[in-house]
């Protein structure tokens, strides 16, 4: 690896991607703002996507709240001002594909699923993969969802969705990109999959949270009801860091976060999990030490499972995750509090 020099302070250093720019330090800096923006421009730019500043409408359905004009698209790009409205640009049908895997399927929050636990051997999970996501992250891993023309993917009903849940299927769950974008369609979904199942199908999220907290109220009681899962995928605590690996806020995620703790606990329903990248330099042991803190304070038992990094889309030049890297913020997670801690990706440590 050769150091990169950080554009605020001017450092050399190794652990520093040189599309950002910026090293870890001055990645948590207010200042660090307008460069991590042109950063996030020129990535969301090569999709035809950027932050939408415009004067006539507003998108209520997540933390960006993008103010469009008529006929622009979002950041997430799933969501559009058509004629003074903001709604799905595909209206009642989604961008979105599945799959099925057996279970306990290869989710991040498979360590700790109930389908592991109750050995649901012959059953199913039905992997609903949405395109779009409310997030630019610099580092992410599925970061192909973007490409190509949405003409040419999959457009499908909430009724097709609905025909691919058998009596084999156990849990369905739906990821990305993110849901986030495409909420409205999955809602439809779940209602008609209560109606005709009741709770004998759990429905479980993979998302970053972002979603307006109507929303986020929503989903969770889809999960409590059937006995669910909900994963939050925490990028970082720093608000300042988040914008700078994700290009947005992350207050919104903590906040339904928090919201969905004390609903899960109170109902004694449900299941919410925590996931944490461990990019190396920028979400270091400090890092996951102030996240665990945070979900410590809420309840000390919530799942938390740490990830190893491997470089992919704009953060190819940082190294994997390594070992100590990962021991040593595990080690924090417990010392800030958290008693069910976990290391995903072991396979990737170097």
């Amino acid at each position: 690896m050769m150091a990169v020099r950080c554009e605020l302070c001017g450092s050399g250093q190794l652990h520093i991607s040189s599309f950002l720019g910026l090293c870890p330090a001055c990645a948590r800096k207010p200042e660090s703002r307008e460069i991590a923006e042109k950063a996030h421009e020129k990535s969301l730019a090569a999709f035809s996507l950027g932050y939408a500043h415009g004067s006539e409408a507003r998108c209520t359905q997540c933390v960006n709240e993008c103010q469009l004009d008529d006929g622009e698209k979002g950041f997430c790009g799933m969501r559009a001002n058509s004629k003074g409205r903001v709604g799905p640009v595909f209206g009642d049908d989604a961008i979105v594909d599945w799959y099925y895997d057996p279970v306990p399927t290869n989710c991040v929050a498979e360590w700790t699923c109930p389908a592991t636990l109750e050995h649901a051997a012959g059953k199913k999970n039905l992997s609903v993969f949405f395109y779009g996501c409310s997030f630019d992250c610099l580092f992410c891993q599925n970061w192909h969802h973007r490409e190509g023309s949405s003409a040419c993917r999959p457009k499908r009903s909430p009724g097709q969705l609905l025909k691919a849940v058998d009596r084999d299927t156990y849990c369905v769950c739906f990821f990305g990109g993110d849901p986030t974008p495409q909420l409205q369609y999955a809602f439809c979904f779940c209602e008609s999959l209560v109606e005709n199942k009741g709770d004998a199908v759990r429905i479980c999220w993979e998302t970053n949270g972002s979603m307006s907290s109507g929303l986020a109220a929503r989903m969770a009681d889809f999960s409590t009801r059937t006995g669910g899962t909900v994963k939050f995928d925490l990028k970082a605590f720093d608000e300042n860091l988040h914008f700078v690996l994700c290009g947005t806020s992350n207050k919104q995620a903590l906040h339904n976060f928090a919201t969905i703790a004390k609903k899960m606990r109170e109902s004694g329903k449900g299941q919410l999990v925590a996931s944490t990248l461990l990019v190396p330099g920028y979400v270091d042991s400090d890092e996951v030490c102030r996240i665990a803190g945070f979900i410590a304070q809420l309840d000390q038992a919530i799942p938390y499972s740490l990830l190893a990094f491997h470089p992919d889309y704009l953060m190819r030049d940082l190294p994997i995750t390594t070992g100590a890297h990962a021991l040593e913020a595990l080690a924090g997670a417990g010392r800030a509090g958290l008693t069910n801690v976990h290391l995903g990706n072991m396979h990737l440590l170097r």
